[in-house]
């Protein structure tokens, strides 16, 4: 039995977590900072880097009370060294080396867009190899998982993320950061039809995303509107879910096509990521899986928003296959995965 201890310190959570080679999440504690960003309508890296530095060696210390672990029976020590807020990741990598290194235990460099590649292998039994639909603030990505560290990029985004938009529309629409869930809250009561939303490049070749024609769609649609009333609002928040959910399906059939064509014995389509908790867009690809062949696997709602467990996890993968970094490892704002070849 292999224990790992994992912190995430990337952008407004500061969590850490105790994991086991079982898939055992055997404690977690996770600091929000909502409430202090939301006053800015998004997050300040500065106010995010010294929340971290108050508050991660407490998070650790309780999270070994939690699980009624010590030191002596932990057997690595992964943390985020990238890519994220460089203020924040520095204060979570920089603790996990010190820690590593006082107690003599290895450390693992884990980039936090691997942490969410793997996280449904944390929840659900999925072999290698699977195509990933990365969703998050700052990421949309369509990719290949052939192993721990292997990785090719099949489709990204050509301006804004997915989550970014979300924010942004919210924002829009004068609802709080952040502004995914609330989208989705009002959208339950819309009408997604009413509005006629762009669905940029849908039935085009390849994996690519676009959204923020999607999103310039929305703020046209407002202005023609003038001040929105309740009815108005939940209808356009519905519209504009439904033309991101059906422009997530476009493009992740196109890669299951050609990724079945590599790889025949494929089974699941994972998505992950902060906007993999939408449950509307999960059922929207759960159809499109199904119609490809595949599962559609998606971790609980927990380990799809930034979280430490999954940083163990991946830690845990990479400890597992003796991929072990070394403390002079540098923390990077910007790491694409696949970039990690050279960690082993």
């Amino acid at each position: 039995m292999t224990l790992v201890l994992g912190i995430e310190t990337s952008c407004d959570e500061t969590a850490a977590a105790l994991v086991d080679s079982d898939r055992n999440v055997r404690a977690q504690r996770l600091l929000s900072q909502t409430r202090e960003h939301a006053p800015f309508g998004g997050i300040v890296p500065e106010i995010a880097a010294r929340s971290h530095l108050a508050h991660l060696e407490a998070m650790v210390r309780g999270t070994l009370a939690d699980a009624g672990a010590g030191w002596d029976e932990i057997d690595a020590v992964a943390a985020t060294t990238g890519p994220g807020l460089i203020g924040g990741v520095i204060v979570g990598a920089t603790f996990a080396k010190a820690a590593a290194l006082a107690r003599g235990l290895p450390f693992v460099a884990v980039n936090h867009l691997e942490g969410h590649a793997l996280s449904a292998r944390l929840s659900h039994d999925v072999p290698f190899p699977y195509l990933l639909l990365l969703v998050s603030g700052g990421h949309c990505q369509l990719l290949s998982v052939a192993g721990v560290g292997r990785y090719r990029r099949l489709g990204t985004t050509l301006d804004d993320a997915v989550g970014e938009a979300f924010d942004k529309v919210a924002k829009l629409l004068g609802l709080p950061y952040p502004g995914g869930p609330q989208i989705e809250r009002l959208a339950r009561d819309g009408d997604p039809k009413r509005f006629d939303l762009p669905r940029p490049l849908l039935g085009r070749p390849g994996c690519d995303f676009s959204f923020a024609g999607l999103k310039t769609a929305v703020r046209h649609a407002l202005d023609r509107l003038g001040p929105p009333d309740a009815r108005a609002t939940a209808d356009l928040a519905a519209s504009f879910q439904a033309a991101v959910a059906d422009t997530l399906a476009d493009r992740a059939a196109n890669a299951a096509r050609s990724f079945r064509d590599a790889h025949p014995a494929v089974r699941h389509l994972v998505v992950a990521g902060g906007v993999a908790a939408n449950g509307a867009l999960r059922a929207r690809l759960a159809k499109v899986a199904a119609a490809e062949g595949l599962e559609l696997v998606a971790p609980p709602a927990g380990l799809c928003t930034d979280n430490a467990a999954m940083i163990a996890w991946a830690g845990l993968e990479r400890f597992a296959l003796g991929l072990v970094s070394p403390l002079d490892i540098a923390c990077r704002p910007r790491w694409p995965l696949e970039e990690l070849a050279e960690l082993g």
